[in-house]
């Protein structure tokens, strides 16, 4: 482990630790239950509650059975969980002084039992809202874009972060899904793998069961060049879909480039790959991106649509809020950057907390006008 690295863990799990020791306080004072033995237990509780994530995503990149799954499972949705108790037990201190100073009679424990069920209750509806998969439906009009393709469409995926939450069963029900929208080309924008341990051939290997009539095509994101990109890159492969690593094809005359993640981290890079794909300007171009990062640069070299995933649109509230002020609009959906289209989807998984509260989990079908 690299001292950068170490120190970066260090860092998340004080915060962790600390916030987990705010939400102890919170019930410890508003709580009726007292006593050595409850106290004891939930000191304990919550301090192995605190190590509980960092200690499976460290576990989780190393090893690939049952009991690590299950334990990085049960990790991930405390984590979301505690999330929304962190929140509750900041609500409760807010509206006890302001009860207080108003001269109102508190009910701590009332408080803390609403506040803290309601947070429980947010959490359920989470996780069921990220298992529910919807079908996001756009229609795109480019210019230059060929005749053939005119009222064709294509369908995007990303951010599925196959792994020890998100399995097998999971991209097998996305590769379901992508087969009954018949799609004529498919895009996997990144982070088709979470980057944890697995073995990549026996997660891609869904994907042998949709062919459309243009293809497949995938590009990296940062969580597969956690590791060792290649990897993913060529399991993906031997199933039949094309990487795309900083190249241009062209499917039916229509310009498509990919490029990888860490390309678009470094904006002379990018601007070298865009420039050695001499892209026809006359003719439409899909760029595939991870991330919705340097649109001024793809606008700049003549790139028509951008195709991108990795917000998650904040996943869960309040990180919701912290990406819109991040990405602004290029949080979600589609938009415009002066003549370059983008498209950022929400992605169809989740990464850390299996849950979604302020955003929703999709696959995209673009239709071609």
């Amino acid at each position: 482990m690299s001292s950068r690295f170490a120190v970066l863990v260090g860092i998340v799990q004080l915060i962790l630790f600390l916030g987990h020791f705010f939400v102890y306080e919170t019930w410890r004072y508003f709580s009726t239950l007292s006593g050595p033995a409850v106290i004891t237990f939930l000191q304990i509780t919550f301090l192995l509650l605190s190590i509980s994530f960092v200690a499976a995503s460290l576990l989780a990149a190393r090893y690939d059975n049952g009991a690590v799954r299950l334990f990085y499972t049960v990790a991930s949705i405390w984590l979301g969980t505690f999330n929304f108790l962190f929140m509750a037990a900041i609500l409760c201190w807010i509206l006890y002084a302001s009860l207080s100073l108003s001269g109102r009679h508190v009910d701590k424990s009332f408080l803390l039992s609403g506040l803290f069920g309601g947070a429980l209750l947010v959490s359920v509806y989470g996780f069921a809202n990220a298992s529910w998969i919807r079908v996001a439906r756009i229609s795109i009009k480019l210019p230059g874009l060929p005749r053939s393709w005119r009222g064709r469409s294509a369908a995007l995926v990303s951010d599925t972060h196959l792994g020890h939450v998100r399995g097998y069963a999971f991209i097998s029900r996305i590769v379901s899904m992508v087969r009954q929208l018949r799609p004529d080309i498919v895009f996997i924008a990144g982070d088709l793998y979470d980057g944890t341990k697995v073995e990549p051939k026996h997660l891609a290997a869904p994907w042998m069961n949709v062919s459309p009539p243009f293809g497949k095509f995938f590009v990296t994101g940062n969580h597969e060049e956690f590791s060792h990109p290649n990897q993913y890159v060529e399991a993906l492969r031997k199933c039949g879909v094309c990487a795309l690593v900083n190249e241009k094809t062209v499917v039916d005359d229509l310009q498509v480039v990919g490029v990888t993640y860490g390309t678009l981290t470094h904006p002379e890079r990018l601007k070298s790959v865009l420039r050695s794909a001499a892209l026809q300007t006359d003719t439409a171009t899909i760029l595939l991106a991870h991330a919705p990062h340097q649109l001024s640069i793809a606008e700049k070299m003549g790139v028509s649509l951008q195709l991108s995933g990795h917000t998650h649109r904040g996943q869960v509230f309040p990180f919701t809020w912290i990406t819109s002020r991040i990405f602004r609009q290029y949080t979600y959906g589609l938009n415009r950057h002066g003549a370059l289209t983008v498209y950022t989807s929400s992605g169809a998984g989740t990464w850390g907390p299996p849950m979604r509260v302020g955003s929703r989990p999709e696959i995209v079908l673009i239709r071609f006008e």
